[in-house]
């Protein structure tokens, strides 16, 4: 599946697609927004097993990996033995819904970083892991960057494929990722009208209560609670947005165009 575009008009719509970022946006997104992963290595103790750590990571200007490890420890021992490495990164809502959350694993060769290269590297670090300050002039740790081979993304159910990593290198943090979380609490909480209003205008769903789950520059999805079931959906904003303000418009454009009985581009 290519990563330069996919849409998804949900599984029983015969709508027209649904944009969405493409799955080289949402990786490069939720790799920015995170910032601990899961490495696993390739074991030198048991050759040709995987062994698996937990990862603080910062990421260098095209959104590779950068570590910060001792040599004394087990998953360095093993990159010094074979770069070879993954790094599994999912968001926080994984931990209630781990299949139905995005994740992603990038895969790549991992190694020391040059000493010639390391000052932009350590600010970069740092400015994701202050802490790591009190530690990081020790003189068993240095800094390790992951050359990317590859990538998989799993978007939720049904919504996976492999990125190109220059498709991921040239892909932008959607533009609303620092803000989205705020802002879907705002949503649910101040523009719940809004939210069933689409639902039963779009959806034709007696709508018990709706939540916005997940939002970006191009839509958002909703989670539709009615008598019958549980189902979710997708809306398109008319136009792309990049700030709170503009979300705040954009819905309230929605609203007035389902009062009106105009379009929408969606999957309710």
């Amino acid at each position: 599946m290519s990563s330069t575009q996919q849409h998804n008009s949900g599984p029983d719509s015969d709508g027209p697609e649904v944009p969405e970022p493409s799955h080289a946006e949402r990786a490069k997104t939720l790799v920015y927004l995170q910032q601990t992963g899961g490495l696993s290595t390739i074991s030198r103790k048991q050759p040709g097993w995987p062994f698996g750590s937990v990862m603080p990571y910062g990421l260098d200007d095209q959104g590779q990996p950068l570590f910060l490890i001792s040599t004394m420890a087990m998953h360095t021992q093993n990159l010094l033995g074979d770069p070879r490495a993954s790094l599994l990164v999912t968001p926080p809502e994984s931990r209630t819904d781990p299949l139905g959350a995005a994740r992603v694993t990038l895969m790549g060769s991992v190694t020391r970083v040059p000493k010639e290269e390391s000052a932009p590297v350590r600010e970069r670090y740092l400015a994701r892991h202050a802490n790591a300050a009190y530690w990081v002039d020790f003189n068993d740790f240095g800094f390790f960057r992951m050359a990317i081979a590859d990538i998989y993304f799993v978007g939720g159910f049904g919504s996976m494929g492999w990125v190109v990593p220059s498709d991921y290198t040239a892909a932008a943090v959607d533009p609303l990722a620092d803000q989205a979380s705020g802002l879907i609490r705002e949503m649910n909480e101040q523009q719940t009208a809004t939210l069933l209003l689409l639902a039963r205008v779009y959806g034709k769903l007696e709508a018990q209560q709706v939540t916005m789950t997940a939002l970006d520059r191009l839509g958002f999805h909703l989670r539709i609670k009615t008598a019958e079931r549980m189902q979710g959906g997708r809306v398109a904003f008319t136009n792309p947005v990049r700030t709170a303000a503009e979300v705040r418009a954009g819905l309230a454009d929605m609203a007035a165009r389902a009062k009106a009985g105009a379009e929408l581009v969606h999957s309710l």
